[in-house]
Formats: structure tokens, sequence, C-alpha cells
């Protein structure tokens, strides 16, 4: 018999004993429970870190990591389902050596806080959480802000706490995207891009506590019974820096380039650039209507990513000058609403170059193919 064959047939062996195990355990007063909090990198899917549950019972020989947010890239219509918001998410677990080598391996900064439970409560947890892991309640569906790793962990704890103790800090004065944007800093291109998907769900107060970093933030001061929930944040790995230095990817040479569709006065130039806007409008109405994730309906941003554009460009390929003066106007009536949504806005300032080209240009061809009326002699 192979090494192989052997070695698979032991593992094959050991899962059901190593279920059975968790599924059973009984935790000792010795035991731990710590939320464990992993820091952002550059991937899209790493932006805004991770949360995990770890049960530590040196006396039972269990260390195990608990992990919402897991998903097949396999399932049929992978992608479709993704747009749509009806993506089945599951949790899994790792053995917490494994799971700190993996991020120790990507570079990303591991902490983890200790929660102040008595051993009924890790019980529960531990109880809760095995019967997520081997029933049909392993599978959600995952949303952005309100159903997450992170806010997943929080229901857990606060389930066996009693109420809502570990919540958002209040009163609560910054949005969604406030929070968003600062972890996007440096990949200008990536924060633009979001800020165009996002719409209203994004501007509003931010009352759910979602992301791995502020979690741990909230958890250093929040109290229980009249004690600290967390007596101690632990560093457990400190990412070590990485200097990225790129001449392309920020505000500057995004607004020269956008800036230049004015400067070049060319109607090829011109086209293309209302092309690309219009296909974007399309794109944010159609998954606006097609998706079930709250944070990209209603987006407000087709006002200026207008689908109708695509029209003005038909229009002006058929010299149809009455068209492209009503469209023209139709858009700038358009833009002027959009300021108004956004004045107060943390976007504002991102979409500056597109609102200064597309007003500038849109004026111009509203006057430039404004019918003139002949007067009679």
């Amino acid at each position: 018999m192979s090494r192989f064959r052997l070695l698979l047939i032991l593992l094959l062996l050991a899962f059901p004993l190593s279920k059975s195990f968790s599924q059973s355990a009984i935790l000792s007063d010795s035991s731990k429970v710590s939320i464990l909090t992993i820091g952002t990198a550059n991937e899209s899917h790493t932006l805004y870190g991770h949360t995990g549950l770890r049960i530590l019972d040196e006396q039972r020989g269990l260390d195990v990591v608990y992990n919402f947010g897991y998903f097949d890239f396999n399932t049929p219509y992978f992608l479709a389902k993704f747009v749509k918001g009806d993506l089945q998410y599951f949790v899994a677990t790792n053995q917490y050596r494994d799971f700190e080598y993996n991020y120790r391996e990507e570079n990303r900064s591991i902490y983890e806080q200790e929660l102040n439970l008595s051993t009924i409560q890790k019980q529960k947890l531990l109880d809760e959480l095995n019967k997520n892991l081997y029933s049909d309640e392993r599978f959600y569906t995952y949303k952005f802000i309100d159903k997450n790793c992170t806010t997943m962990v929080i229901d857990k704890v606060n389930d066996v706490l009693g109420g809502k103790i570990i919540t958002t800090k209040k009163p609560v004065t910054v949005t969604y995207r406030e929070i968003l944007n600062p972890y996007l800093s440096s990949n200008f291109f990536q924060k633009l891009g979001v800020n165009i998907i996002f719409g209203p769900k994004t501007d509003k107060k931010a009352e759910v506590l979602f992301l791995p970093l502020e979690l741990m933030d909230v958890l250093k001061t929040t109290v229980y019974n009249g004690k600290p929930l967390v007596t101690e944040t632990k560093t457990i790995f400190e990412a070590k820096p990485v200097k990225t230095v790129s001449y392309w990817n920020n505000i500057y040479v995004f607004s020269a380039l956008v800036l230049l569709v004015i400067v070049l006065k060319n109607n090829t130039v011109y086209l293309t650039y209302f092309t690309i806007l219009g296909l974007l409008g399309l794109f944010l109405s159609s998954v606006g209507f097609y998706s079930l994730h709250e944070e990209v309906r209603w987006n407000y941003n087709v006002l200026l990513f207008n689908p109708s554009l695509l029209f003005l460009v038909y229009f002006f390929k058929k010299k149809n000058r009455k068209w492209i003066s009503n469209l023209a106007l139709f858009n700038l009536a358009c833009i002027a609403v959009y300021l108004i949504v956004i004045f107060n806005k943390a976007q504002l300032l991102l979409f500056m170059p597109i609102l200064i080209t597309s007003t500038v240009i849109l004026a111009k061809l509203a006057r430039k193919n404004k019918k003139t009326k002949i007067a009679k002699a």
C-alpha cells in the first residue's frame, strides 16, 4: 500500500473521531475563548480584515478557530449568485496553528482578545458554534454590512452574554462610507470603484458594527457586569511594513486623464468618454434592480453615470441636433440634482473631475446644437 493511500485512509478515519469529539467536548474550567482579528491586505477580499473565534482548552487538547465567511468558487452560476446576493456562505474551522501560520505567511497582523466569560457561557458558545457547523445552519446568505464574518461573531457572543453588550459606540457620528473609505486610501481606483457601486445605504449612520478592526477597537472599552469584557489586546503577529509606490494609482493622474478630455476638444474623445459613463450607468441600473444587496440598490450615481448618455452618443452620430441638445440639457439637470445629493458626502472630491468634465462638455454640446429661430422681416 502506498504512503499516499495510507495517509488518506488515516485522515478519513480520523475525521469522524475529531468531529465527534468537538461536538461532544465538555470544556474545562481553564478553557479560554477569544476573538481573533486579522489585519488588512491589498487584495479585494482582504481589504477589510477578518474576524474569527478561538476556543482553547489545553486540558482537552482543543485549539480551534471558527470562521464565518467561507464560500465555494465551484458553486453553479457563482458570479451571478454573488452579484445577485443569494450566494450561500458557510462557517468552517481551522486548527489554530494552521490559522496563525496562514496569516503570518500572508504578512497580515493577528490580534487576540480573550473574553471574560464563565465556563457555562463558554460551553454554551461552543455548543452553538458546533450546532451551526454540523447542521444546515452552517450556511447563510451573506450581507456586506448586516451579515458577515464580524457581525456573525458579535451575534454569537452577544447571545451568550444575554443582550447587545457588544455594539457600536454611541452616539454614532459617522456613516458606513466614511468608515470604509480610509481602508481604501492606498488604492485610489479601488476607492473610486467602491464609491461608484455603493448607494444610499452606505451614507446612513453606521449603527451596525461590521468591520474587524472596528470591533477590536470597541472591545477594548466594552464593559460586562461592571467589568471589562476584554482584559488585554494581545498582538500575536505584527505585519511587516510593505512600501508600495504607484505613480498612476492616485487622484492626480485620474484627474489629469479626465480633464484631458476637455483639453483635447475632439468629438471622438467626447463620444468615448460618454460611452464609458453611459455603460457604467447601465451596469449600476441593472445591478440595482437585479441584486439583493441593499448597498447597491437605488444608486443615485446613475445621475452622473447616466445611461441616457448612450442615446446622446447615438444621436451625435446621427447628427440629430435637436436630441443632442435635449439630452445634453437633461444630463446637465441630472448633474445639478446629483450635486445637491452628494454636496455633504464623503465621495464629492472623488467625483469632482468627472463632474467638471461632464458639465463643461455637455454645456458646450447644448449650446452648439441649440436651435436658433430666424427672425422674420
